[in-house]
């Protein structure tokens, strides 16, 4: 058995478990999800996608993501930045590195507008990924569950994502999780080149229920 923070929960009533951090092995795994669901945002930073794939392979924090396990395998992560790192890392050095200065640059630009700093006492998410065999099965919840209690657990008192105007669905589950929309930036300029217009925050307020809720069965 794993340590509290990589322990793995197997419902009672069967279905993906839970398991904070990233399984060793399942760097890649990770990075392909995160791309599917992320790719059109992440594309002209990490572009061509078997280049990015492999940047995020190679520079995961395993220890700020949670994933939903189904057989084993990886199916749904969710990755949140607390303590100065997120699930995904890579900075200048590293981007120069993988890209070459000439390439590297304009993507270090691209890659500081999706940039976002928590404030004091707040837990950013990085998004939620699901497979898309394995959507509308409710892994998008567990896995909401699980980072609010990592957050009641790190003495948060709000968790806080974005949003983007062409993720409705997303939006849909986040607001049934008790976010509520903070402010929109209108980001027409992106549009084109990464798919969206405006980015919505979304606050969530962390209760005391939240250090608990993580630990129990879905």
């Amino acid at each position: 058995m794993g340590t509290a923070a990589e322990e793995t929960r197997h419902p009672a009533g069967g279905g993906p478990a839970v398991r904070r951090g990233v399984p060793e092995g399942s760097g890649a795994r990770v990075a392909a999800l995160y791309w599917e669901a992320f790719g059109r945002k992440l594309g002209p930073a990490l572009n061509p996608p078997e280049t990015g794939r492999a940047f995020i392979a190679a520079h995961l924090h395993h220890d700020r993501g949670v994933v939903a396990l189904s057989g084993g395998r990886v199916v749904g992560v969710a990755g949140y930045r607390l303590g100065g790192r997120a699930l995904t890392g890579g900075g200048v050095k590293e981007v120069l590195s993988a890209y070459g200065p000439f390439r590297g640059l304009p993507r270090l630009a691209l890659l500081a507008l999706l940039e976002r700093t928590p404030e004091a006492g707040e837990l950013v998410m990085d998004g939620i990924a699901v497979d898309a065999a394995h959507r509308g099965k409710g892994i998008g919840s567990l896995l909401l569950r699980e980072v609010a209690a990592v957050a009641a657990e790190n003495g948060c008192h709000r968790v806080r994502l974005d949003v983007i105007d062409v993720n409705p669905r997303a939006r849909a589950l986040y607001e049934r999780h008790g976010f509520t929309p903070h402010r929109t930036e209108q980001t027409p300029y992106l549009r084109r080149l990464m798919g969206f217009g405006a980015v919505t925050t979304m606050h969530r307020p962390v209760t005391a229920a939240d250090a608990t809720s993580g630990r129990k069965s879905p």
